[in-house]
């Protein structure tokens, strides 16, 4: 790619970006979302479309904007998002992330595997993985309407701030399997993997654990500044992923459990500057979005529709999720209409284009073309369906749950903390700040 191709590129996109801020409050009244806003753009600017952004899916650059944008967002999400948050109330967040998230990837594997002849179980269990973390930004309404309760908001906000880390090792594990069977990867697939996590465990442990132990000794004894805490805390994101990878680990679990360890090692004091990372790396995901639709969305749209990829990404947006959500949920005396609430809103974003850059070779040599459309077909419908029905769904099962009387929804609790990010994402935004940056 040339340089005057990029920088063009990148001044067309900075106008979108300017463009979108001028109007995004107007938008939002009418449920139309950043994410959409981003995607459409690239599908129109890229090389499907006017290829004023000459791009493709081998370029070092794209995969280097995608990675750094999700561990930023990991490891902040992960260092401000903790279960003690819910304040007693863990067990809708461990429902969801510790049982409904690996019955949504067993789930999601058994359909690919039997939807797509030829596919092996390896990447039927890759593509359900990918498609398995949730992105609580594309439906911003449903955690930011106080009209919902505050436990169901919040249940949802901690499963969308932890649920892509936690697939982040099953993701490694099934591309190493992937890459093994197709003779591309080590034999001994399974010592790969666990040596990729193990090491990004001890990149974690030392910059995330250590690191924030050592901002916080400063911090309390006065050496810090505020904007010395923020842009330390972004090198550490940094260093957690960018170490991780230096020394044969996986980068985004070491921003993960990195971000973990940081928040546990500062007790959560540091949480206001870590919105600065934050704030980068929703910025970064108004590029990702943008790169998704100029690769993936405006190839799809100018190529012939195949059906089964469309109707598997409408199976993974309804039953493939929500099915597994009212398994957990039994038991927890919510009614009915919360429990297909919670089910629906479990949008698919920024982690699962990530992954799927990732995994594009594996990807490619298990199962095809007609997996990446999947993918891409089960994000784009997410964007659009997930986007357009959030304020209105969540205004109307807001108003439906206040009507009624002392149900488990209303059990008392405080605020939660919201932590958002936007391509996997999570920002601390309400009202008119929410409208302009989703």
């Amino acid at each position: 790619m040339a340089e005057g191709d990029v920088m063009g590129g990148l001044i067309t996109l900075a106008v979108a970006v300017v463009a979108y801020s001028l109007v995004a409050s107007r938008l939002d009244r009418w449920w139309i979302t950043g994410p959409m806003v981003f995607v459409a753009a690239g599908a129109i600017l890229g090389p499907g479309g006017l290829d004023v952004l000459p791009l493709s899916l081998t370029d070092e650059t794209v995969l280097i904007i995608t990675e750094l944008t999700l561990a930023l967002l990991l490891f902040s999400s992960a260092s401000t998002v903790r279960l003690r948050d819910v304040e007693g109330d863990t067990g809708l967040p461990r429902r969801l992330l510790f049982v409904g998230l690996p019955l949504t990837i067993v789930a999601g594997a058994l359909l690919a595997f039997l939807m797509f002849p030829g596919v092996g179980w390896a990447a039927a269990a890759l593509l359900a993985t990918i498609l398995a973390p949730t992105d609580a930004a594309l439906g911003l309404a449903v955690v930011t309407d106080k009209a919902v309760p505050v436990r169901i908001r919040r249940a949802l906000n901690v499963e969308s701030g932890l649920n892509d880390g936690i697939a982040t090792p099953f993701v490694t594990l099934f591309i190493a399997v992937v890459a093994a069977e197709e003779g591309l990867g080590e034999t001994a697939w399974g010592l790969e993997a666990l040596t990729q996590i193990g090491l990004a465990i001890v990149a974690a442990v030392v910059v995330g654990y250590l690191g924030g132990k050592l901002l916080a000794v400063a911090n309390d004894r006065g050496w810090t500044s505020r904007v010395s805490d923020q842009i330390a805390i972004l090198a550490l994101a940094l260093l957690a992923y960018q170490g991780s990878v230096a020394i044969g680990g996986n980068g985004f679990i070491a921003a993960f459990a990195g971000g973990i360890l940081f928040g546990a090692a500062t007790s959560g004091r540091l949480a206001a500057p870590v919105q600065f990372t934050e704030t980068l790396g929703l910025a970064g995901s108004f590029l990702v979005w943008s790169l998704f639709g100029a690769l993936f969305v405006g190839a799809l749209l100018t190529e012939d529709f195949a059906a089964k990829p469309i109707v598997y990404a409408i199976l993974s947006l309804t039953v493939i999720r929500m099915l597994p959500v009212a398994i957990v949920l039994v038991g927890t005396r919510l009614r009915p209409a919360t429990v297909a609430f919670m089910g629906w809103f479990g949008p698919r974003g920024l982690a699962s284009v990530v992954f799927t850059l990732l995994a594009l070779e594996e990807i490619e040599r298990g199962g095809g073309a007609m997996l990446l459309e999947t993918i891409t077909w089960t994000i784009l419908l997410s964007v659009v369906l997930h986007g357009i029905s959030a304020p209105p769904l969540a205004a109307r099962y807001g108003a439906s749950i206040a009507k009624a009387g002392e149900i488990p929804e209303k059990a008392p609790a405080g605020e939660p903390r919201i932590r958002l990010h936007d391509l996997a994402g999570r920002h601390r935004h309400e009202g008119q700040q929410a409208r302009a940056t989703t």
